[in-house]
């Protein structure tokens, strides 16, 4: 049996510790407060632990190696004085849930709004935000996906330099501000999906390698150090991650964990992490009485990360789908620049909408060499579709926002394209209303090396671009900040009300709401793409003109069509042409099943 690793509170100011510490023949707690230690008793497997008294919640403590260095806590909860400080000891029962009430949505039936802590409210915390909540409420979000957490090195960053998987980011208000910030999201009924980073750690802070065999050099991330999945001792370390995925399950309450870059996941084992890790989710939402479900990004276009165990899949609930935001992207900038060069427009958009991914096994010009593999028959609730993201956003130098790079009326088409096809739609925050603050790369970094060696990448990356804005400069970080008074402003709250027009669509039109991928037919003219989603209580068919010039559309035949957003329209309307203006869309409801 591995035992649990961290810091344990157990009452009358007990605490029971235990580490994974192979490198070091024996471990000492300090106590930071009086430079007292206690020797940890060996466990065996490389564990050391015992139960310490006199040690309450809020005790500041390292480990000391057998070698002199004191370091962090690996499985640290708390960081409050940051990466370089001691870790914090925290009861994590002591939050008085009130979120009993809460009764989540099915996955497939969200609308989700990923957010990022520090910039979406003024505050920059997870209380600042609990104030902004009810706008999403409003518009109808049904759930928020939190980029990561994980205490990273100075007071601003992306989240994927994260180096104590286990700890909030102390400047978020740590992990009793996590815990009010999901309670009150749950209280307005939305759901809560935090990113977490499993594919590797960030590099200042980072201390795990002291420890014990965490990362392997028998392969390389795009950011350093593989994680050892599948090496010797690769059993601690799986524990280790699948242990923090059941913490923000049990004892945050989130009801998703969006799993970063799963395709940098470096295994070989018969029964990847990964699989083990669906294994145990499934187990965990039997123990808890609700859902813990597995998001996935990946680049590979395998359609094996969603598809069940039981068809000899990993078994992940679902997974972003990059495809269909490249093939949108084009279709309204007309960039073909880095991975764009790929799609076309219109026809790759039809067939995201159609079939899932785009390239299911194709030549890929930006790869070079085949990509993908056959995905229709996938569930189009197995994937989640977005127009933005952060990663979308913050990979141009700039941090360009759509709405600052298209028109209204294509800004109003991405709307449209995204929330009338199958599958989860996301928004990126401020994407509601047009936000158009940049979201650019932004870190906080004190090794001054460090910091030159992200402006020299961010250069060389960018170099036949535009100037990157500086990642470390605190501009940057707040520049990036919504302004939520835009959405009360022209164009921009047009574009809220669409928003919320068309989700409320969304959800009171049977057709437009989950589908199984026999229901979903998507195909292209010469401008106009035509998407037919067909229910028993009538299918719904959208028109949308993808071109700045006029252009006409045709109904199926077999039944009689009542456009639905604009009640000025005919009460029925036969099958047959309709003409669409520049950028314009229109969406029907049939009186019965097509013929």
């Amino acid at each position: 049996m591995i035992p649990a690793v961290g810091a344990e509170v157990l009452g009358d100011d007990a605490t029971r510790f235990c580490v994974w510490a192979p490198y070091s023949d024996q471990v000492h707690l300090r106590r930071a407060d009086d430079g007292t230690t206690e020797v940890l008793e060996r466990l065996g497997a490389g564990y050391h632990g015992a139960t310490v008294g006199g040690c309450p919640p809020g005790s500041r403590y390292r480990y000391v190696l057998a070698d002199g260095r004191e370091l962090a806590d690996p499985a640290s909860r708390s960081q409050p004085d940051g990466v370089h400080g001691p870790s914090a000891v925290v009861d994590l029962g002591a939050h008085r849930w009130s979120d009993t009430g809460y009764r989540p949505r099915p996955l497939a039936d969200h609308v989700i709004c990923e957010l990022h802590l520090g910039t979406f409210s003024v505050g920059g915390t997870g209380d600042s935000a609990i104030a902004e909540l009810d706008q999403l409420v409003e518009v109808g979000i049904s759930a928020v996906e939190v980029m990561p957490v994980a205490q990273f090195p100075g007071r601003r960053n992306w989240g994927y330099d994260g180096v104590f998987p286990y700890a909030v980011q102390d400047s978020y208000g740590g992990p009793a501000g996590l815990q009010r910030f999901v309670d009150a999201c749950h209280q307005r009924q939305l759901a809560v999906i935090l990113d977490v980073v499993y594919n590797h750690l960030g590099p200042e802070g980072n201390v795990l390698a002291a420890y014990g065999p965490y990362f392997t050099d028998r392969y390389q991330t795009p950011w350093g150090p593989a994680v050892n999945f599948d090496g010797p001792d690769s059993d601690q370390v799986r524990d280790y991650f699948a242990r923090n995925a059941r913490q923000w399950f049990a004892d945050f309450h989130v009801d998703a964990l969006r799993l970063d870059a799963v395709h940098e996941f470096m295994d070989r084992t018969a029964t990847p992490f990964l699989t083990e890790l669906s294994v145990r989710a499934a187990a965990w939402s039997d123990q808890l009485g609700r859902a813990c479900h597995l998001i996935a990004e990946s680049a590979d276009n395998n359609p094996r990360v969603i598809t069940p165990r039981v068809a000899g899949g990993l078994g992940l609930d679902a997974q972003w789908n990059d495809d269909f935001h490249h093939a949108l992207h084009v279709t309204l900038t007309g960039e073909r620049s880095g991975y764009y060069i790929d799609y076309g427009g219109a026809y790759e958009l039809a067939r995201a909408m159609d079939a899932g991914f785009v390239y299911q096994g194709e030549h890929s010009r930006f790869r070079g060499r085949r990509h993908g593999a056959p995905s229709g028959a996938l569930a189009p609730e197995r994937f989640v579709l977005f127009a933005q993201n952060h990663d979308q956003i913050g990979n141009r130098p700039r941090g360009d926002r759509l709405a600052t790079l298209v028109s209204p009326a294509q800004a109003r088409m991405a709307a449209a394209l995204l929330l009338l096809a199958p599958g989860i739609p996301m928004l990126f925050m401020g994407e509601e209303y047009g936000e158009i603050a940049p979201f650019p790369y932004f870190i906080d970094h004190s090794d001054p090396a460090l910091v030159q060696t992200v402006r020299e990448g961010r250069a060389r990356e960018f170099a036949e671009q535009d100037t990157p804005l500086d990642a470390a400069a605190e501009a940057t970080f707040v520049a990036a900040r919504l302004d939520r008074t835009l959405r009360h402003q022209g164009n921009h709250a047009a574009l809220w009300m669409l928003h919320r027009d068309l989700i409320a669509l969304r959800r009171s039109t049977p057709a437009l709401q989950r589908s199984p991928r026999e229901a979903v037919r998507a195909w292209t003219g010469t401008q106009v793409l035509t998407l037919v989603r067909s229910h028993e209580a009538g299918p719904v068919a959208v028109l949308f003109n993808l071109s700045p010039r006029e252009a006409e559309g045709t109904l199926p035949a077999g039944t009689t069509w009542a456009e639905l957003l604009d009640p000025a329209a005919p009460a029925a309307t036969p099958e047959g042409p309709v003409t669409l203006g520049p950028w314009e869309f229109r969406v029907y409801l049939g009186a019965g099943a097509l013929t």
